[in-house]
C-alpha cells in the first residue's frame, strides 16, 4: 500500500476505485466497503484508492466536542494495510477545506486530481461543505464526468447499524465484547511504560503503568479488564489491567495500569499494547490495601479461568 500524506503528493490515476471518509476504527462496515473497493479495482483492471482526513473534521469543525479517536494514525493505517487497499491518501483537514462544496470536490479533487472512474461508498454517505453532498448528487454527477457509483447499504449486526460512534459509546461505557464484534477485532491501547507509585508491587501485584501514545485515542470506561499484553520484542502474555483513579490510595488523575501474568522484568522506559478482551468489574474504593489485594487475586483467578 502506498501513503501519501496530502493530495499534492499524489499522481493521477487512469483507473482509480475510490472511496473517501474518515474510516476511523476501520471496523466490520468500512471493511466491507473496502472489500467492495478492491474487488471492482480487480475487476475493471483499476487500483483502489482511499482518501480520508486527519485531523477528524469534526475536530476541526468542533473543537469543543473533544472527539476521541478508536485508532491512531498509525493503527489506521496498519489495519487499511491489512484490508488489501492500494493507495491511502491522508489530507490534511482545515477549515477552508471544509468550505470546498460538493461539486467542486467531485470534479477537482475525485475526478481530475486522483483519477476516479467509479466511486463505491457507504450507506448515507455525504461529502462537501455543509455535507450537503449525497448519493444523489453523485448519482447526478456521474455522467457528467465520466465515472460510476455503487452505494453499499447499511451494515449491521443483530439489526443494529455499525458505526463509529456507537463502538465510542460501547468502549465509554466498558462493553468491550459488543465493541469488539463491531470492530471485527480486539480494541488496543499502545503505550509506553513509565514509573508509577509502586502500590501494586507492595501488594505482591506489580504494575505496567502505561502513557498512552496519542492525546486523541479513546481510552475505555473506568474499571478492570482481562487483557491481552503484547511487548515491545513481540512476545504476548495475558493480564489484567485497571483504569481509574486508584480510589483505595485517593487518586486524582486517570491511570492506566495493567498487572502481567507471570512475568517478572523491566519493562520501563518501552511500549507495549493492550488488547481488550472483556470488563471484569467496575473501580472500586477498598478498605485498604489488603482489601484490594484479596480482590485481585480473585480478578485474577477469573481472568485466568477466561482467557484459558
Amino acid at each position: 500500500m502506498k501513503v501519501y500524506s496530502s493530495l499534492a503528493e499524489f499522481k493521477t490515476l487512469s483507473k482509480a476505485v475510490v472511496t473517501t471518509g474518515t474510516f476511523d476504527g476501520v471496523h466490520i462496515g468500512h471493511k466491507k466497503i473496502l472489500d467492495r473497493l478492491n474487488r471492482t479495482a480487480k475487476k475493471i483492471g483499476g487500483e483502489s484508492v482511499l482518501l480520508t482526513f486527519f485531523p477528524h473534521p469534526r475536530m476541526v469543525l468542533q473543537p469543543d466536542a473533544a472527539l476521541k479517536m478508536l485508532n491512531t494514525q498509525k493503527e489506521k493505517t496498519e489495519r487499511l494495510r491489512e484490508a488489501g487497499l492500494e493507495h491511502l491518501i491522508v489530507h490534511p483537514f482545515t477549515m477552508a477545506f471544509s468550505r470546498i462544496d460538493s461539486l467542486d470536490f467531485v470534479r477537482n479533487i475525485l475526478v481530475e486530481q486522483i483519477g476516479a472512474k467509479k466511486l463505491v461508498i457507504g450507506y448515507d454517505h455525504h461529502f462537501g461543505r455543509n455535507r450537503e453532498g449525497s448519493f444523489e448528487h453523485l448519482m447526478e454527477y456521474g455522467p457528467l464526468y465520466g465515472f460510476e457509483v455503487e452505494e453499499i447499504p447499511a451494515q449491521e449486526i443483530e439489526d443494529t447499524a455499525v458505526s463509529s460512534t456507537k463502538i465510542r459509546k460501547a468502549l465509554d461505557e466498558g462493553r468491550i465484547d459488543e465493541a469488539n464484534d463491531y470492530l471485527g477485532y480486539l480494541y488496543a491501547l499502545r503505550g509506553k511504560v513509565i514509573k508509577g507509585k509502586k502500590n501494586g508491587t507492595a501488594m505482591g501485584f506489580p504494575t505496567a503503568n502505561i502513557q498512552v501514545d496519542e492525546a486523541y485515542k479513546l481510552i475505555p470506561g473506568e474499571g478492570v479488564y482481562a487483557v491481552e499484553i503484547q511487548t515491545n520484542e513481540g512476545s504476548w502474555r495475558k493480564g489484567m489491567c485497571n483504569i481509574g483513579h486508584r480510589p483505595t490510595f485517593n487518586g486524582s488523575t486517570i491511570s492506566i495500569e495493567a498487572h502481567i501474568f507471570d512475568f517478572t522484568g523491566d519493562l520501563y522506559d518501552t511500549f507495549i499494547r493492550l488488547h481488550f478482551h472483556k470488563k471484569l468489574r467496575g473501580e472500586q474504593k477498598f478498605n485498604g490495601p489488603e482489601a484490594l489485594k484479596a480482590q485481585l487475586s480473585k480478578d485474577e483467578k477469573a481472568i485466568r479461568d477466561l482467557l484459558g
